[in-house]
């Protein structure tokens, strides 16, 4: 990552804390950036919990998150079946919703705490949102929300039957990270932001470097419902960022969003694809940071 700019480098030198706490007999991991518990001032910061997509993890956000710390506390979680948290035998959008409310209970955010969740981490978000609308000042949905009726027919004729897939074994951390691709499938031209994702994405365990997600996860997943009516029911601040190059989400499902919701807030970044923060990060800290002030977080 020699070509890597300094204020990357800044920021992941600001090494997360982690931690755990169990939900429904599974321990979730999470990071925390400069909460200092030993403090003898109680943090009065408002609060981010940044929610990570499908198959990805807490470190995802280690490059973005530390441009918050002067005006927040900052948190991230790992959804069950991702990152560092167990693997269920059964997956439900109600229990990752769960998830992220005990992670922002647990690591104490404040009640005015705005929600920061990408793609499939969006959809936990917003129910997570939904039931507990006291608990969150805001969520930001991130490339991801409730799809127009065009596009989600679209893709349902091209969605795929799940199938078990033998778990990939890695001989070495090398080799593993070489293996790594984003999904779905995008270049990036920040490839010292990919190099560091991809570290992160992978453990070894007694045979080799494996995966750091549930390989059955799509397997054991239940049918993800009701996020048009969560979205209609959100009572708290709402705005979606999305990528103009986006093979995820597109302007028109952005539309349809705001014909649902009308207070929604919607903000494309031109020229990036669905992983938008991974193509242009300092844009998408100063969108993010403009909706968070406009929202007087």
């Amino acid at each position: 990552m020699s070509d890597a700019p300094e204020w990357f480098w800044q920021a992941i030198d600001q090494k997360p804390a982690s931690g755990t706490v169990e939900v429904e007999d599974s321990d979730i991991n999470y990071l925390t950036w400069g909460n200092d518990a030993d403090a003898d001032e109680p943090n009065t910061k408002p609060g981010i919990l940044f929610v990570h997509g499908h198959n990805a993890h807490a470190h995802w956000w280690d490059f973005i998150a530390p441009a918050f710390l002067d005006k927040y506390q900052v948190a991230a979680v790992d959804l069950s079946g991702m990152g560092d948290s167990d693997h269920r035998d059964e997956y439900q959008r109600e229990t990752w919703a769960k998830e992220i409310l005990t992670v922002a209970d647990e690591t104490k955010l404040p009640k005015n705490t705005v929600v920061v969740a990408h793609s499939f981490g969006g959809l936990m978000a917003l129910r997570a949102c939904n039931v507990a609308p006291e608990r969150f000042s805001g969520l930001v949905l991130v490339d991801t929300g409730v799809r127009s009726p065009e596009e989600e027919e679209a893709r349902d004729k091209d969605k795929q039957v799940p199938r078990l897939a033998r778990p990939k074994i890695y001989p070495t951390q090398e080799v593993a990270m070489s293996r790594f691709r984003l999904q779905p499938p995008q270049q990036c031209e920040n490839q010292y932001i990919v190099s560091h994702i991809a570290r992160n994405s992978v453990e070894y365990d007694d045979e080799g470097w494996v995966w750091k997600f549930d390989e059955e996860l799509n397997m054991r997943v239940k049918p993800i419902e009701g996020l048009k009516e969560d979205l209609v029911g959100l009572s708290i601040n709402v705005a979606l960022i999305y990528g103009e190059l986006s093979e995820s989400f597109s302007a028109q499902s952005a539309e349809h969003m705001k014909s649902l919701k009308p207070e929604l807030e919607v903000i494309e970044m031109k020229d990036a694809q669905h992983h938008l923060f991974l193509d242009q990060p300092l844009d998408f800290i100063s969108k993010l940071s403009g909706v968070l002030d406009r929202w007087g977080s």
